[in-house]
């Protein structure tokens, strides 16, 4: 028995929440993030989750971690000894990428293309041809793939992505370079997209492989330094890292494949979500998590985070299997701003950990959204336990500057700072719901994250949704939801099949070996087999549609069953996704099979509150500005003087460490034995 870590590291905070596995004690806590090397703050947040828990650091039983390291290393366009080997003749590849244009340009004459990941002069090509059914027209010429990595090293590449024509039908031209690239230049970083994503379409599987030779060094440099200096990993106390799919895999499985990595901290953060949604008894959520820098927003129906195996990290396609999650740059640190024609902005460039808003005293100049928290009353003068004292004065002045441009008091500019900034996330939530049919107002908004308690209504009212649920410690559910996090691993093969004429037995195969892939190396992650699940899904569309929809295989179905179920099934997923099908009328085609393998872990118990002694007591008043009254004294209650049954209509201020929930005055909260707030609307 010892202590369960789990760290979330996040723009601005490192969030932390360690359990006791001797007696289930919960100590939750934050640390300031160090972004010139995360593994400081992971550190830290270890030696503060020891010290509140009175061990000692080598009690340390299971370090779990979610990390913005990958992501980071993208959006910062770290591109630099970046190399690229392709088939000969496909040099272009990412060059001619898919001819598409973002969403408003469809009509323009310009739009400048993101920056490249590689410049054409940095891309070989290698002579080796096989086919889309896996057989070689071509040796691979070994020779000329030696030197082509020789001319790419001698110009500074230190990492190389191969992506060969067709490999995912036959790796091995693929697996022949790397190891060829390994024998004559060890100390490069290699991915091969035979391994990254082993499914067709050259361009995604190409830029994938590259996403991910791209942050391999950070990821594993980071990886090493934190384990080595923790004493966690191999020889130690189990050290996993989440992935972007909603599952843990130990830290050097993360290292050989760090594309898996991107998103992490979001993706734990709706598992959180998704736990306390299910103790509350709610099963249609929407999350909101709110953190230093970013929003991010997820779909859940039924307890199922939705999936996507597609995405962007900015401007760039990554075919990854990943939570579902949109993101938008409205965080307590966006940045107010005024654009060019005089309007007022909110985001996406954010203030960070450092120097941070102007009310943290750290040299920041430009007002924030937590400024204007702060200025319009929503915070208390300090942070984090009293970590952190906030400059309520210097915020002020802020606004005052920032007004003087449209005339407007400091109240009247932080509230609408505060607006801005939730019709940002207002817009990131019909992305997920409306954008696809969805109505906002059926749906709990799960508001979590260090802002997303101060957001909650506001954002809620614009949606017209009735309820919202504020887990208990929402500032560090990311960190906690990798607590009921599962081991996870996803598998992919492309097999390009007709409905007519298809052998069930091939499709079954197929899939059949993919689980026994999955099987052997999540057992080698120490799951038992008994606790190891089997999910299977496909890729399907109707014969000559130019993309795909997921149809998942109901769970125990397999054999001749299992195939049956995917053709059936596919109709109406595709009626539900588009609105329309063809049943009967166009022939049907799955093109890649899928399958992820679950290894359960044992779960903390659920945490029951007490019951209480009578209605709670507020420990304080305080103004708040009210863009429709004005400012109002309002009861400020701390969020651990709460009991099961209480019940508070607002307006009114539930604080804690970590967090802040505001409650307007159309509003009213109850407390549940498990320590959630449910918010209702009442009028």
């Amino acid at each position: 028995m010892g202590l369960r870590i789990a760290i979330d590291t996040g723009g601005t905070f490192t969030d932390v929440v360690a359990i006791d596995e001797a007696d289930g004690s919960r100590y939750a806590l934050k640390t300031p993030s160090t972004p010139a090397d995360p593994s400081v703050g992971l550190l830290d947040g270890v030696r503060k989750a020891a010290e509140a828990a009175s061990a000692e650091q080598d009690a340390l039983a299971c370090l779990l971690h979610g990390s913005t390291t990958a992501t980071n290393a993208v959006l910062q366009h770290q591109f630099d000894g970046l190399g690229l080997i392709v088939t000969e003749g496909f040099r272009h590849v990412i060059e001619i990428a898919r001819q598409s244009v973002p969403d408003g340009y469809g009509n323009s004459f310009f739009w400048v293309k993101p920056p490249r990941l590689v410049p054409l002069h940095l891309v070989r090509e290698v002579k080796g041809r096989m086919t889309h059914r896996g057989e070689e027209l071509e040796a691979l010429d070994e020779q000329r793939l030696v030197e082509a990595v020789g001319a790419l090293a001698e110009r500074g590449v230190v990492c190389v992505a191969v992506c060969f024509l067709h490999a995912y039908a036959n790796d091995a031209h693929e697996r022949r370079a790397g190891a060829l690239i390994a024998r004559h230049y060890p100390d490069l970083f290699v991915s091969l997209s035979s391994v990254v994503l082993p499914e067709y379409r050259e361009y995604e599987r190409a830029m994938t492989t590259l996403i991910d030779v791209l942050v391999k060094p950070y990821c594993q440099t980071y990886l090493r330094s934190a384990a080595s200096r923790i004493g966690a990993g191999e020889g130690g106390a189990p050290f996993l890292i989440m992935q972007s799919n909603g599952g843990v895999v130990r830290h050097a499985t993360a290292g050989e494949r760090p594309v898996t990595m991107l998103l992490s901290g979001p993706a734990a953060g709706v598992l959180g979500a998704v736990h306390m949604a299910r103790l509350a008894g709610f099963e249609d959520v929407l999350t909101l998590d709110v953190g230093g820098t970013s929003t991010d927003i997820s779909l859940v129906e039924g307890l199922k985070p939705q999936l996507t195996s597609q995405s962007l990290v900015e401007h760039y396609p990554v075919k990854t299997p990943m939570l579902d999650i949109a993101t938008v740059g409205a965080g307590g640190g966006s940045l107010a701003w005024v654009d060019d024609y005089g309007a007022l902005k909110v985001g996406p460039e954010s203030a960070g950990a450092d120097p941070g808003p102007i009310c943290y005293g750290r040299g920041g100049t430009r007002p924030t959204v937590t400024d204007a928290a702060l200025v319009l009353g929503r915070l208390p003068d300090r942070l984090i336990g009293g970590g952190l004292t906030l400059d309520a004065a210097a915020a002020r002045e802020g606004f005052v500057r920032l007004g003087k441009r449209f005339d407007l008091s400091p109240e009247e500019t932080a509230a609408g700072v505060f607006e801005i900034a939730a019709a940002n996330q207002v817009h990131g939530i019909r992305q997920v719901t409306t954008s696809r049919g969805r109505e906002p107002g059926r749906y709990v908004l799960a508001a979590f994250g260090g802002a997303g308690g101060m957001f909650a209504a506001e954002v809620a009212d614009f949606l017209a949704i009735g309820r919202i649920l504020s887990p208990p410690d929402p500032g560090n559910l990311s960190a906690f939801g990798l607590h009921v996090s599962d081991i996870k691993r996803d598998y992919v093969r492309t097999l390009v099949r007709q409905q007519a004429g298809a052998d069930a037995g091939e499709i079954d195969g197929a899939w059949r070996e993919l689980e026994e892939i999955g099987r052997a190396e999540v057992m080698a992650e120490g799951v038992t087999a008994t606790r190891i699940e089997l999910r299977r899904s496909a890729d399907v569309r109707y014969v000559g549609e130019g993309h795909e929809v997921p149809v998942e295989i109901p769970p125990g179905v397999a054999g001749a069953d299992a195939v049956a179920a995917m053709w059936s099934s596919f109709h109406r997923v595709h009626a539900d996704a588009f609105g329309f099908d063809y049943e009967g009328r166009q022939d049907v085609e799955v093109v890649n099979l899928r399958v992820q393998v679950i290894g359960r872990v044992e779960r903390p118990a659920a945490h029951e509150l007490p019951g209480g002694d009578g209605p709670a007591a507020p420990v304080a008043e305080r103004p708040v500005y009210w863009r429709d009254t004005g400012w109002v004294a309002c009861p400020v209650y701390r969020r651990e003087a709460l009991s099961p049954g209480n019940r508070l209509d607002g307006p009114l201020i539930v604080e804690e460490y970590g967090s802040t929930v505001v409650v307007p005055a159309a509003w009213r909260i109850a407390c549940d034995r498990y320590g959630n707030l449910v918010m209702e609307k009442v009028r």
